[in-house]
């Protein structure tokens, strides 16, 4: 049964929602960490990282090269500006590596874009580094099952309105499936359309939503995104 029947466009978020991404960063903070083990404890050391990110967003925003240059602020913050060159060194190293990452597709994705593909218009919408993403694109090998990808700084309201404008999309025929709540699902419900939450393992603490801001929104939570198919495809 088809669940979302004047839905004509799909979105789909990127960065956990069609590949692996957030876990990536985990395991380079945990690395930071420990190079940082002389002068601070882990925990700490990864929470003051997140502190320092936070500061920086309006400056670099999302992606990995701004999180390599809150990595060597924070670590030079910590070690109060004696950290040897050469751990310097080892912290640029760690975001080249993350750049070079091949992309790991989440289960499923790959079945469910093919079957939607057909009935649907499908697009991208994610946020981060215009490079790092359409790089991550590019190498998904998934790039050619979308009419259209969307790059943007922040997923407010403002912007989804924007691109639905500029897409000719009426948020009544828009569907936007994503992992997180704060940046996929509020705003989208919040013009008007509609949305589908499909939680990652890992989630950014920037990205979780306070429990007040969804009690009353209106979505549909699946546990993967095996299960979309049956909420939009009649047969």
């Amino acid at each position: 049964m088809n669940h979302f029947e004047n839905v004509s466009v799909i979105g789909f978020d990127a960065d956990d929602t069609l590949w692996v991404n957030e876990t990536y960063f985990r395991e380079v903070e945990d690395k930071f960490a420990k190079i940082l083990e002389d002068y601070e404890v882990n925990d700490r050391a990864i929470q003051e990282l997140f502190k320092v990110e936070i500061r920086n967003l309006k400056k670099y925003g999302y992606g990995i090269k701004g999180f390599v240059l809150s990595m060597i602020e924070c670590a030079l913050d910590l070690s109060n500006h004696t950290l040897p060159q050469t751990s310097i060194s080892e912290i640029i190293n760690l975001g080249k590596e993350m750049i070079e990452y091949p992309i790991e597709l989440l289960p499923d994705v790959v079945d469910v874009i093919s079957r939607l593909k057909g009935e649907y218009r499908l697009i991208v919408v994610t946020k981060g580094d215009l490079l790092d993403q359409e790089r991550k694109l590019q190498r998904s090998k998934i790039s050619h099952y979308f009419h259209h990808v969307e790059i943007v700084h922040e997923k407010e309201e403002a912007n989804y309105s924007k691109l639905l404008r500029q897409q000719d999309i009426d948020p009544k025929e828009f569907l936007m499936v994503g992992n997180s709540l704060k940046s996929d699902v509020l705003p989208v419900v919040g013009i008007g359309a509609q949305a589908v939450h499909i939680p990652y393992h890992t989630t950014w603490q920037h990205e979780e939503a306070e429990p007040q801001s969804h009690e009353n929104a209106d979505y549909l939570t699946l546990s993967t995104i095996a299960d979309l198919p049956g909420y939009l495809l009649t047969d």
